[in-house]
């Protein structure tokens, strides 16, 4: 996503993209190409089309229709180039590369190579997209931003985000994700930030890692790939704090800026107000009393501001348009959308936690639950299935739930899948709607529960399909002031 791109020329010139991955030409090298993707369903014409080869499908599979969609280019491995080559006859070029994915990652490197951008990189157990889209709209205004979409936090996302930069860029942000020790620190070596946020160490990806600590190990991988003159941003309210600062410290980090409620953070919350669509924030910024709206709900997107404006500062940005374009934010879909849905009698509100979900979110958004008000006669509704990947403390950690749903007055739980289990028998009955071994098997019930006033919560890790209720919600009702024929 890009904010103030100019037009003035193209994204790449086909020589520059040749010269960049050191490929060999099969057909005409085009003069210019304006993007790069990886996807035939949203490629443009003009744009490169890489071939990578996923989980479940070929990227060389889909070479042809690039072509025919007006793909400028389509980046290829050398083993498919013979196969491949009368696809050119008449339109497009082949550039042809050892491994695709090496490719791509050798134009992301010459990408930031000559980019005079100042880049932000987010990592973090919880809360990474949603400060990338902060990060993005805090620096829009100020000069041209070029920001990843959606998630492209991995090891394709990365390099793909950086092919994809617009030479004229001023701020880059960039998200990085991993699963596993190692991943972090390769892609960050890619990104080359001025700046390295740290949103938060949470147990996530249990599975592959023998402790929390681990895994902040693992995130303070991002402070390696740190520029000189670059400043690491940490989370002063984590426990695991002081042990980013000094993987912060020995990795070179020319400063290292603190943000949340914790004394003597150099971005501090004094005084927050949640209400059910914002929160408005009271803060000292280096010092200085600053107050602020976010456009969107939650303790745990008044904290991400904070780092928000530690980052902007770090940047050379100007703190006070940063904070005031924050009022701009929404939740995106998948994590947190809202959206009101007509029911008989009035309305329901629907919040669409579905993208993923691990102990710190799922907490998080059961205390953002629990903040909005239902209707007249309405009930709060929390729809959760599995957190994966926790490993041998995953039941226990389904089980504690309960008391977050307790606290925070959550009246009736939907339960999907073998994990949750643990928390179904940790309910109080009066709690308790209905546990299945599947979302599927919780749509119809919840289809014919719902009524106005309801306020409704889906969430679980993305795998589970949970986001099926979401859609199947959506179908049933209209959108509030919508009609149907």
């Amino acid at each position: 996503m890009q904010g103030m791109t100019s037009k003035a020329s193209p994204l790449w010139t086909g020589e520059e993209l040749r010269q960049a991955m050191g490929a060999r030409v099969i057909g005409a090298l085009p003069d210019a190409i304006d993007g790069a993707s990886i996807d035939t369903r949203t490629l443009q014409p003009g744009d490169a089309f890489f071939a990578i080869t996923g989980l479940a499908r070929d990227g060389h599979e889909f070479v042809a229709a690039a072509l025919e969609a007006g793909a400028a280019a389509a980046v290829i491995d050398e083993a498919q180039a013979a196969a491949l080559a009368p696809l050119v006859a008449d339109r497009g070029a082949l550039l042809v590369v050892p491994d695709v994915l090496g490719g791509l990652e050798a134009a992301g490197r010459a990408s930031r190579a000559r980019s005079r951008a100042r880049i932000v990189a987010v990592t973090g157990s919880v809360g990474k997209t949603s400060t990338k889209e902060a990060l993005r709209l805090a620096l829009a205004g100020q000069g041209r931003t070029h920001a990843s979409v959606a998630s492209y936090n991995n090891h394709w996302g990365v390099p793909l985000t950086l092919t994809r930069m617009p030479r004229e860029t001023e701020f880059g942000v960039f998200e990085i994700g991993m699963s596993a020790p190692g991943e972090i620190r390769a892609l960050t070596a890619m990104v080359r930030p001025h700046v390295a946020i740290v949103t938060t160490v949470a147990p996530v990806h249990l599975e592959f890692f023998p402790s929390v600590e681990a895994i902040a190990d693992a995130k303070g991988e991002i402070f390696e790939g740190l520029e000189p003159d670059g400043a690491a941003i940490i989370n002063a309210d984590n426990p695991h704090a002081p042990r980013l600062r000094a993987l912060a410290e020995r990795a070179g980090a020319a400063r290292i800026l603190t943000f949340g409620e914790a004394a003597g953070a150099d971005v501090r919350l004094t005084r927050e107000i949640l209400q059910p669509d914002l929160s408005i924030v009271e803060a000292s910024v280096f010092g200085d009393p600053a107050t602020w709206r976010v456009g969107a709900p939650g303790h745990h997107m008044v904290v991400n501001s904070l780092g928000v404006l530690a980052a902007a500062q770090a940047l050379g940005a100007d703190v006070a348009l940063a904070a005031l374009a924050l009022g701009q934010m929404s939740a995106p879909q998948g994590r947190g959308e809202r959206t009101r849905l007509a029911a008989h009698g009035g309305d329901f509100l629907l919040i669409d936690e579905s993208y993923n979900a691990n102990p710190a979110s799922m907490r998080a958004a059961i205390a953002a639950l629990g903040k909005v008000e239902p209707g007249p006669r309405g009930r709060r509704i929390a729809v959760l299935a599995d957190m994966l990947e926790l490993g041998a403390q995953g039941a226990a950690l389904h089980a504690g739930l309960a008391a977050d749903l307790e606290a925070h007055d959550i009246d009736l739980v939907y339960a999907a899948g073998p994990m949750m289990q643990a928390l179904w028998q940790a309910l109080p009955p009066a709690r308790r709607a209905l546990h299945c071994d599947a979302p599927a098997g919780l749509e119809d019930a919840i289809v014919a529960a719902v009524h106005a006033g309801d306020v409704v919560m889906v969430k679980g890790s993305n795998s589970t399909r949970i986001s099926r209720i979401v859609t199947a919600l959506k179908a049933r009702f209209p959108a509030a002031g919508s009609s149907r024929d």
